[in-house]
């Protein structure tokens, strides 16, 4: 690392947010609008570290994912093993996740899209399925159920909401193919929003293409002036191959390989290695204003997903249905008015229920060529999981900010072996945790505040984690808790255009849940002792627009900087004694870099770079993935003189620097098989146009 060049980009950096309809005006991180846990603040008065994703401060890439705009956030880590498969960690979340999205609550429109059982099938959502994207790192159990990992809130609506069309096609390397359309329609009323996207990739390895449909349709529709309803459907037919993962000499050798043929296994290809996978989802929200200070908000949802998933191991087959639904009870009352006639002083108090119920059946066989055979386990998996939750926020005279809440929460899990006679029956529950939080915030001055949060997370093992790919039922798996103290500082300047932010926390997760792998390959979990995880993440944006007519008509700069001292404290296993070692998968060190540059007559460019340590693979530290960059770029043109329609046209790559480097490495692998290789230097170009109605006046 070079800590002097690191200093100057955080000197001068920038995040900026653009409204869905691509408007001149340019909002700074004060402005934008905080909504996790009930607080509907700006920014500078809510007391919630938060990073927040908008549609066009994350255009920025080709659109296949999220996985290019989550990198630039401190603390957050995607990861992709072949395009389709993702994993997310905030702070070191995915050592529980060997693939797919654990320990991480991810709200679409306020309806869980985390399953009854922990999962949440991130790989559903399309570029068009969200217009902003929060970030809260950390427990967030007080108000969102159990978890340790963080929390992400995706949303569709925007109050830039406007009548219009948009229609997107993107085109680029390894047979890259996106489109996208939309169409939004109705009034102010009656909103309506109709989504399609289609995504489909060759990948750059043997054995990873990738094809995905995607559907979306919202309504709202304002019965009167208290009552809101918002109804939500998500449909996703998604279908990805699995190249699997590459030991050292065969990642050196030939990176686009696929995992060949290893004693009784054979290779990705003959096992036509692949995840078929759609999801369904539909949920109904309520706003009921019962008086001036109280409001009902009421979720109710239901969701089918189904897999199958031939492996080199075997085949599984899941069907999961799941139901559930929260409700939130909000007063507020504000009081004392200043010279100026504005409430000074605000209380806010809100509690309610989420609970989730989850009736998986997932099937075990063994695969040949891709196809079911002689069945190894049938089991019924009845997931149950359930909190309540209350907190107050106090603000006085905009000066202190309080809030506390808590929650209780209990879960229950049952299976029932089908496939044994005389037929077993296992399960356990997971007694009733309190997860608190506190959070205290004070503004110093217009320019400089400080917040401090302690809060405890509790996370029992998913389904994923209790009946992995062993086919060994894990009841005796613990659940992992711990608390997490933080202390931020933000810091703005030149009239809030450089802004600051600096944040430093220290999180100790008892009985911490790790994955395993056996001597075939199969992951299991085991309870470590525990985990010992401090980090600092330095934040730092600017942004400037010209005073007078120039060619430049504004840049904004971002720079981001993770430092993160995750090791175990006591683990040990039989006769391995892990303590005292660095948490594999999570690098020590990465630091982010954007730029974007605005000239007249529509023209733009856009940099990114990216650089992550070194990775250490295996809880022992004897294997380790070799630090990387990436510096991206993209070139394009927008018209600015229609009010009736957007033309953008744009060109740009990936990987610039041809870096060979593993994306989603396989953690404490059997033989070694730790990389999955990322794609080598690669191109796009595409086409967006925008039909907006306009304005009534």
């Amino acid at each position: 690392m070079r800590p002097i060049p690191l200093l100057f980009l955080l000197l001068f950096s920038t995040n900026f947010c653009l409204a869905q309809e691509e408007d001149d005006s340019l909002q700074t991180l004060e402005e934008v609008r905080v909504r996790a846990f009930e607080q509907n603040r700006k920014a500078a008065s809510s007391t919630v570290t938060v990073r927040i994703i908008e549609t066009n401060n994350g255009d920025r890439y080709n659109k296949t994912s999220f996985l290019n705009g989550l990198n630039t956030i401190t603390g957050v880590r995607m990861e992709e093993r072949s395009p389709g498969s993702y994993r997310i960690n905030i702070r070191g979340s995915s050592l529980r996740s060997p693939f797919g999205v654990r320990n991480v609550k991810v709200y679409w429109n306020d309806i869980p899209l985390t399953d009854p059982g922990g999962n949440t099938y991130f790989n559903q959502l399309a570029w068009n399925n969200f217009s902003s994207m929060e970030i809260v790192k950390g427990p967030a159990g007080s108000h969102y159920g159990a978890g340790t990992g963080g929390l992400l809130l995706v949303q569709n609506f925007t109050t830039a909401w406007r009548p219009g069309i948009s229609l997107d096609y993107l085109a680029g390397s390894y047979n890259l193919h996106n489109i996208f359309a939309s169409a939004r329609f109705g009034s102010k009323e009656n909103r309506n929003q109709i989504s399609y996207a289609h995504n489909q990739h060759d990948g750059y390895r043997e054995q990873s293409a990738m094809r995905r449909d995607n559907f979306s349709w919202i309504s709202q529709l304002k019965l009167t002036d208290k009552q809101q309803l918002t109804a939500s459907i998500l449909y996703t037919d998604l279908y990805y191959q699995t190249p699997g993962a590459l030991n050292l000499a065969e990642f050196i050798a030939n990176p686009k390989s696929a995992r060949p043929a290893v004693g009784i296994f054979p290779s990705a290809t003959d096992a036509r290695a692949a995840i078929d996978q759609k999801n369904f989802l539909a949920g109904l929200s309520s706003i009921y204003q019962w008086s001036k200070g109280l409001k009902q908000s009421t979720i109710l949802y239901g969701a089918y997903n189904q897999i199958k998933n031939p492996a080199i191991r075997n085949y599984e087959r899941r069907k999961e249905p799941g139901f559930g639904g929260r409700m939130i009870f909000t007063w507020q009352k504000k009081w004392e008015q200043d010279y100026t006639g504005q409430k000074t002083n605000d209380l806010q108090l809100s509690g309610g229920n989420e609970t989730q119920l989850g009736y998986f059946n997932t099937q075990v066989f063994s695969n040949q060529g891709g196809n079911p055979d002689t069945l190894q386990t049938n089991d019924d998996i009845n997931y149950t999981a359930y909190s309540f939750f209350l907190q107050g926020d106090l603000a006085i005279k905009e000066s202190w900010f309080f809030h506390a809440g808590a929650s209780l929460n209990k879960t229950k899990v049952d299976f029932t072996r089908l496939s044994d006679y005389p037929v077993l029956k296992q399960g356990g529950s997971y007694r009733n945790e309190i997860a608190p939080r506190f959070s205290l915030k004070k503004i110093l001055s217009d320019d400089l505040s400080v917040k401090a949060t302690v809060a405890r997370g509790f996370s029992p093992p998913t389904v994923a984690e209790l009946l992995p790919s062993t086919g060994v039922i894990s009841t005796e798996l613990e659940a992992e808790y711990g608390w997490n103290y933080e202390l931020t500082g933000n810091y703005s300047m030149f009239r809030k255009n450089l802004n600051l932010e600096l944040t430093g926390y220290y999180f100790q997760l008892n009985k911490a849940l790790v994955q395993r792998r056996d001597a075939a390959g199969a992951d299991f979990f085991v309870n470590a002792g525990d985990i010992q995880q401090k980090g600092v993440e330095i934040h730092g944006d600017y942004i400037y627009s010209r005073v007078r007519k120039t060619f430049l008509e504004y840049f904004v700069l971002r720079a981001d900087y993770t430092f993160s001292h995750f090791r175990y404290g006591n683990f040990i296993k039989g006769a391995d004694d892990f303590s005292g070692k660095e948490i594999p998968s999570v690098p020590r060190h990465t630091i982010s870099f954007l730029s974007d540059f605005h000239f007249n007559l529509g023209l733009y460019l856009n940099l990114s770079w990216y650089n992550a340590s070194k990775i250490f693979l295996n809880d022992a530290n004897t294997a380790v993935a070799e630090p990387y960059q990436l510096l991206g770029a993209r070139v394009g043109w927008r018209n600015q003189s229609s009010k009736k329609y957007r033309l953008n046209f744009y060109a740009g790559a990936d990987n610039l620097l041809n870096e060979k480097y593993s994306l989603g490495n396989d953690i404490n692998a059997a033989g070694g098989r730790y990389f999955n290789a990322a794609a080598l230097r690669n191109y796009y170009i595409g086409i967006s146009f925008q039909g907006i109605k306009p304005q009534a006046k």
